[in-house]
Order: C-alpha cells, then sequence, then structure tokens
C-alpha cells in the first residue's frame, strides 16, 4: 500500500513527465500564436551564429595553446547547436505545420524548405564559408512564404 509521501513523488513524477511532453509538442497544438516572420529571423540569426563560429574557428586553427584548443572545441559545439536548431525548426515547425500537401505549389515550397535542413546538415560537416552561404541563401528563400505581418 502506498504511503502519501510516496503517492506524492509518483503523482509529481507523472505531472513533469507530462509537463515535458506537452512543452515539447507545443508546436503540434494548433494555438495559432507563433509568428512564421519571427521564426525565419531566428533561423537567420542561426546562420549568422554559425558564419561567427566558422571565422572563429579560422582564426583558431593556427594556434595550438591549450586555450585556443578549448576554444575551437567551444567554436565548433557552437556552430553544431545552431546548425541542428535550424534543422528543428524547419522539421518541427514549418514542415509540419506550414507546408501543407494541398497547396498549390507543394513541390515547390517542400523542396525549398528541406533544401534548407541539408544547407544545415553541410554546416555541421563544415567548416567553411561556403556552407555557410549555402544555409544563409536557403533559408532567404523561405522568406517570401512567412512576410511580417502585424498580430
Amino acid at each position: 500500500m502506498f504511503t502519501w509521501a510516496k503517492k506524492w513523488v509518483l503523482y509529481s513524477g507523472i505531472l513533469m513527465l507530462s509537463l515535458m511532453t506537452q512543452a515539447q509538442a507545443h508546436c503540434q497544438v494548433p494555438c495559432g500564436i507563433y509568428d512564421d516572420h519571427m521564426r525565419v529571423k531566428t533561423m537567420l540569426e542561426d546562420v549568422a551564429t554559425t558564419e561567427k563560429a566558422v571565422k572563429m574557428m579560422e582564426q583558431l586553427s593556427a594556434k595550438s595553446d591549450i586555450q585556443s584548443q578549448n576554444q575551437m572545441v567551444r567554436w565548433v559545439m557552437t556552430k553544431e547547436q545552431h546548425a541542428q536548431k535550424v534543422i528543428d525548426t524547419i522539421s518541427d515547425y514549418f514542415l509540419t505545420q506550414r507546408v501543407k500537401p494541398k497547396q498549390v505549389d507543394y513541390p515547390t515550397r517542400l523542396a525549398k524548405h528541406h533544401k534548407v535542413i541539408l544547407a544545415a546538415m553541410k554546416v555541421k560537416q563544415q567548416a567553411d564559408m561556403t556552407a555557410v552561404t549555402a544555409l544563409h541563401d536557403s533559408v532567404m528563400a523561405l522568406a517570401p512564404y512567412y512576410p511580417e505581418h502585424k498580430h
């Protein structure tokens, strides 16, 4: 038989799991509060961060001291994280919420969104500005679909 303390621990654990699931699935709840244009701007900020990371990595590559090596690792991790954020935004938000099979230009939209994912993957794999530029251009190609508007 459960004591009140064991029940509290069990119920609080179930509540925490429930809240975590709800927080992660928020983009898949049709609440209508997200701003598509802001999402594009946020992805562009992530791209700018990957650009800065690559530039810093280029500067640090000529150095061999331990502090420079430490900073190199940190910039690599930052580049990876921000490229992954772009992938997550496209996958979890745009492809699930905004690109619909019934849209007249569905194949074109789908291809443009997929191109962002592929470009972000290249940024993760490579450390050069060509990949970053391709990612920037692919995100910019989505901007006309998501113009700024007043709520």
